[in-house]
């Protein structure tokens, strides 16, 4: 009988991530912007890492094509914590989840995986769903792009990132995993850096603050809990079939929609609800797609 802990660390790493906006907009209340928030913790946690394991930022240096994981993976992060901070959390989430799409073109350009007709289907499933959500009803079709706001853009190019992130990962297997983990964060750290001093100039972010007991305390605890559900994704995808946990890993929009509307960070209508029904039907049947023996990553 298979162990339920690899279950559980799984649902425990989508938890902390589904209700992750909470504290990143307590820190903006506090006066911290998410972004230096991320670069905040993220800094925390590669000192961290140092401190246990010395060698890292040598294997890091003996891989220099890690420079794109850690571009990918840190404007991921950016992208995500900015818009669930600043946006409606359940809708910053589904637009998030259009990443099985990018994944599917993504693989096709980087992996030479040409799609196949159910990951066609995928796709129409994904961004008919993004319509729904992004276009009001009775809307023109020409004003999709209009209706997006920042944080709406962010979560697309968070989901991008993602994908980009995990097709990155593939190319780079033969990479030892920690030095993979050790860039991913110094590139989350990074990338938030680097654009908060370009939205600083253009006006967009905020100073750094001064350093005041809320916004600290709860940085450094998210910064743990970060690292303990990195350790708790690391533990279970490592002990379960990739397309058990994508399943699992869908559970994260669930916790951030009971939470988000519990504390009145989300509005649901119909078209949001149609819509995302329909990114998470293509993100269902991506993850079925790699339970099926002998069955195609796309």
């Amino acid at each position: 009988m298979q162990s339920p802990l690899p279950f559980a660390t799984l649902l425990f790493n989508a938890f902390v991530w589904g209700l992750a906006w909470w504290p990143f907009q307590h820190m903006h209340q506090a006066g911290l912007h998410p972004l230096w928030a991320t670069a905040f913790m993220y800094a925390v946690v590669l000192l961290a890492l140092l401190a246990w394991r010395p060698t890292l930022w040598t294997q890091v240096r003996q891989h220099p094509e890690l420079w794109l994981l850690a571009l990918a993976s840190g404007l991921n992060n950016v992208a995500f914590n900015w818009a669930v901070t600043i946006g409606d959390v359940v809708r910053v989430i589904l637009l998030f989840y259009l990443m099985p799409a990018w994944a599917v073109l993504l693989a096709w350009k980087v992996l030479g995986e040409r799609p196949t007709p159910a990951a066609l289907l995928r796709l129409a499933l994904a961004f008919t769903g993004v319509v729904l959500v992004l276009l009001p009803e009775g809307a023109p079709a020409s004003r999709l792009l209009q209706n997006l706001s920042l944080a709406d853009g962010l979560a697309l190019l968070g989901g991008f990132m993602f994908a980009l992130t995990n097709v990155t990962l593939r190319r780079l297997h033969a990479v030892p995993g920690p030095a993979r983990m050790f860039t991913m964060f110094g590139g989350c750290m990074l990338m938030a850096l680097a654009v908060a001093c370009v939205g600083l100039q253009v006006g967009v972010v905020e100073p750094f603050p001064a350093v005041n007991a809320t916004w600290l305390t709860t940085g450094l605890l998210l910064a743990g809990v970060l690292m303990l559900g990195n350790w708790a994704l690391q533990f279970g995808a490592a002990r379960l079939a990739a397309g058990t946990t994508a399943l699992v890993m869908l559970s994260e929009v669930m916790f951030a929609s009971v939470s988000s509307a519990l504390l009145g960070a989300s509005t649901l209508n119909t078209r949001t609800v149609l819509g995302g029904a329909l990114i998470l039907l293509a993100s269902l049947l991506a993850a079925l797609q790699f339970r099926r023996p002998g069955a195609a990553g796309h």
